[in-house]
């Protein structure tokens, strides 16, 4: 089913771009939750108009996006997680606003909390990464780092050489 997404829906399409999903995903997922409208022939017309609107509201913007991707891009967050007994998995999880608060304290970066897709929570230690949309036409791609903080740093292991007796 073509479908036009009214957001930004991940690994999916951006906001405004026609995709095809299967019909079950867009009815029981897309259209309850108002991302995405049937993409009929009143509708794509009524789009490209939108989007010559928008492409030119956010002209300047666009250059604003490109020098922030070239700030944060590539770069990794480190965020704290608690875990179990297992020493995998995490208590709670890790959401975009825990990202969003990194973001900001670690690179000192302001960005939207909805302009990071991150699909699912983040329930385990380990390293992500996750995309940021800074525009229509601007991503960037961030390395979340989630550790233990209560763990031991691991130091270095000297040789030990034989006893001799």
């Amino acid at each position: 089913m073509k479908v036009i997404l009214k957001q930004t829906v991940p690994k999916v399409g951006k906001e405004g771009t026609v995709v095809n999903v299967a019909d079950g995903f867009a009815r029981n997922y897309l259209f309850p939750r108002g991302l995405a409208i049937v993409a009929e022939k009143k509708q794509v017309a009524a789009l490209e108009k939108r989007n010559e609107r928008i492409a030119a509201r956010t002209a300047g913007e666009k250059s604003q996006a490109e020098a922030l991707r070239d700030r944060i891009n590539g770069s990794t967050i480190r965020i704290a997680g608690q875990v179990g007994a297992d020493k995998a998995k995490l208590f709670g999880t890790i959401t975009a606003q825990d990202v969003h608060d990194a973001i900001r304290d670690q690179l000192k970066a302001d960005i939207d909390r909805k302009k990071i897709a991150l699909i699912e929570p983040i329930k385990r230690l380990g390293t992500f990464t996750v995309e940021v949309d800074l525009h229509r036409e601007v991503d960037a791609k961030i390395s979340v780092e989630v550790y233990d903080p209560t763990a031991p740093v691991a130091a270095p292991v000297a040789a030990e050489e034989p006893d001799e007796e």
